[in-house]
């Protein structure tokens, strides 16, 4: 039973307008509607506005259709990589064997879930806050989570056998770091934001292995940006793979969708 009679919203609008909050009555409605005690309220809407991200005020994002717990630290799933997950749903079945690398939250994985109806879902992240956030989201899809550096992370038994490849890496070059949001600079692991000097050292790491934990005609799919897109497709081309790019204006999202040839 909800026991929010005050701060009235209107209050609470302002309170986070004045904060910098671009959407403060969405915020509102979400911080009125999560908290259970006017005094959990008073306290969500001082962390948001002192800056904590909101879904880390909330405990939870809306992704792809699916609402994911979203811990302190741990990487906040971005609506434009909602796009990737959509590339993987029109090109996977149900009960393909599917890996959420780079996890974060695992919320790629448990999107992609929901929208195939069922699979084999393993995700791994290098980031124990990240594991711990993402065992609980797989779980719910009959999932497992692993902690370990990329491929390092799963069970031997996987290789070749991977239909569907989610890799989220960090594509943020080092030095553009101090350039993002506080929200995401001050409150999110830099490992899940830094992609390294152009922002493909991870990915070129993946594209590097892929094809051995591929099954034959399996994708591996992630996000980019529109320049590192060159560099990105003579990646996954070296690694055997056969790249498309697939894009979305509205949300400003390029994904690179990248298949092991079936042999001849």
């Amino acid at each position: 039973m909800r026991l929010i009679t005050a701060p009235p919203p209107d209050a609470i609008v302002a309170r986070l307008r004045a904060a910098g909050c671009v959407f403060a009555e969405d915020e509102a409605q979400l911080l009125v509607a999560t908290a259970r005690t006017p005094a959990e309220l008073d306290a969500m809407v001082a962390r948001r506005a002192e800056g904590l991200p909101l879904e880390h005020v909330l405990g939870w994002a809306e992704f792809g259709g699916v609402r994911v717990a979203v811990d302190p630290g741990v990487f906040v799933p971005r609506r434009r990589t909602e796009f990737l997950v959509e590339q993987a749903v029109a090109l996977a079945s149900a009960g393909a064997v599917v890996v959420d690398l780079c996890c974060g939250s695992g919320a790629l994985g448990a999107a992609l879930v929901a929208g195939i109806g069922r699979a084999e879902l393993h995700a791994a992240d290098i980031d124990p806050a990240a594991v711990e956030c993402a065992r609980r989201n797989v779980a719910a899809a009959g999932g497992r989570a692993y902690r370990g550096d990329l491929f390092d992370a799963l069970p031997a038994g996987l290789r070749g056998r991977v239909d569907v490849l989610l890799a989220n890496v960090p594509y943020v070059p080092s030095e553009e770091i101090e350039l993002l949001p506080s929200e995401a600079r001050v409150h999110e692991a830099r490992v899940a934001l830094d992609g390294g000097a152009d922002g493909l050292d991870v990915l070129r790491r993946v594209t590097a292995e892929a094809a051995r934990w591929l099954a034959p005609g399996g994708r591996l799919l992630f996000e980019t940006s529109e320049r590192q897109v060159p560099s990105a497709l003579a990646a996954v081309t070296a690694g055997g793979l056969v790249p498309h790019v697939a894009t979305c204006e509205d949300r400003y999202a390029t994904v690179v969708v990248a298949t092991l040839p079936v042999p001849a």
